[in-house]
């Protein structure tokens, strides 16, 4: 007998203003329920005491969530000076202590050598694996933790504001996989001294902004309710940064059924323009997405089919 599929067919994304003190899959569960959406996932972990922006795919938009991953990141947070901790945030243990407290001056010349591609060692409290384990899970239970150094990109890190003596503002657009806690610690060291996040914002992933995010509050309010599908963003608002084609009827067929469509006819090279091998687009038939694909051997070959 088959397995019964919990939950309705729903499909878009979700640009979910995530509170403090939860984490990234409770809330993926909590705006799951809202909907009772049969399939739900996140586009990038956000640690449980940080905020903003975390995108939520529902249905067909989980096979878009590595587009949104690879896309860049906006955050801003505040480092506060003078103490370490053992997850480089305000929830640790002190391990360190230093009376040196930075200037203006003093950050603003440190900050070039955290720009552009640059090595990072994770957290000991991240979730990189290590031998099929996850480091948080091992740094809890006591184990040692050595994780490699993995190299990010930082778009720009900019100083916005010294609060006080103790604590600074930040600002940082970033790549993928590059984690604030070890940008945040790495700063410290830079600087003579030790020190760690104390507040963190995501305010952008990709193309979803916090200017279009709502409360998890207010989405709960709608929980089971049709108004809460006016918060539901299309599945191709992550492919926005990927060209979409126009296909025919047959054509989307052909995609959808798993095989390629020839683009050697010199008029299928003015209809879709000046396709390149290894390209990838994006396929639609009257606006709606048909599925992720590649310009391979000549032909239109689906990479993921979205059943729309």
């Amino acid at each position: 007998m088959a397995r019964r599929v919990r939950g309705k067919s729903v499909h878009g994304w979700v640009v979910l203003d995530k509170p403090s003190g939860i984490t990234s899959a409770q809330a993926v569960a909590k705006v799951r329920r809202v909907f009772d959406a049969a399939k739900a996932g996140h586009s990038g972990t956000l640690d449980p005491l940080a905020t903003g922006v975390l995108p939520i795919a529902l249905g067909e938009a989980t096979k878009t969530v590595s587009y949104v991953m690879d896309a860049s990141k906006d955050y801003a947070f505040t480092i506060h000076w003078g103490e370490a901790r053992s997850t480089d945030d305000v929830e640790g243990a002190v391990i360190a202590t230093s009376d040196v407290r930075p200037d203006r001056a003093a950050i603003e010349r440190a900050l070039p050598a955290f720009t552009g591609e640059i090595e990072q060692v994770p957290p000991r409290f991240s979730a990189v694996k290590i031998d099929g384990e996850r480091a948080y899970d091992l740094a809890r239970s006591g184990e040692a933790v050595d994780l490699e150094p993995r190299r990010i990109v930082i778009h720009d890190f900019a100083l916005i504001e010294i609060v006080d003596a103790d604590r600074a503002r930040f600002r940082v657009v970033s790549g993928k996989g590059a984690y604030m806690r070890s940008l945040a610690r790495d700063l410290a060291v830079a600087l003579g001294t030790v020190g760690h996040i104390e507040a963190l914002r995501r305010l952008r992933v990709g193309p979803f902004h916090q200017d279009d995010a709502i409360s998890l509050d207010s989405l709960t309010e709608l929980m089971h309710n049709p108004a809460a599908l006016e918060h539901l963003r299309s599945v191709a608002t992550a492919l926005d940064g990927i060209p979409a084609l126009a296909l025919t009827g047959p054509e989307a067929r052909t995609l959808r059924n798993g095989q390629g469509v020839p683009v050697y006819r010199s008029m299928d090279r003015e209809r879709f323009g000046d396709l390149h091998e290894d390209d990838t687009v994006y396929a639609t038939e009257d606006g709606v997405p048909v599925a992720i694909a590649r310009i391979e051997a000549g032909a239109i070959r689906p990479i993921r089919v979205l059943n729309l």
